[in-house]
């Protein structure tokens, strides 16, 4: 078996994903924190591309959606940044 530079990036990815996931776990994260939305989609990111060399559509279908979802909540993410912003100003 080869273990190519795309499967060290997916590896990557699955760490991120499930050490954002601990991080909640663990109270160090928010779940609704724009940080753990970015860590989601970074390492769902990771995964895919490691997927266009070693391809599961299975695992293609999720990693799509779990990108969607980390999107929705990077931009509610930013949104609420910006009103604490606001109003700190």
């Amino acid at each position: 078996m080869e273990y190519g530079w795309y499967d060290l990036l997916g590896n990557i990815g699955v760490i991120a994903i499930i050490g954002s996931y601990l991080g909640i776990q663990l109270d160090w994260l928010d779940a609704r924190g724009l940080l753990y939305s970015v860590i989601n989609a970074i390492g769902a990111v990771f995964i895919l591309v490691s997927l266009l060399y070693s391809f599961n559509l299975s695992s293609f279908i999720i990693e799509v959606f779990w990108i969607a979802i980390s999107l929705i909540g990077i931009v509610r993410g930013i949104a609420q940044w910006r009103i604490n912003r606001a109003e700190s100003a």
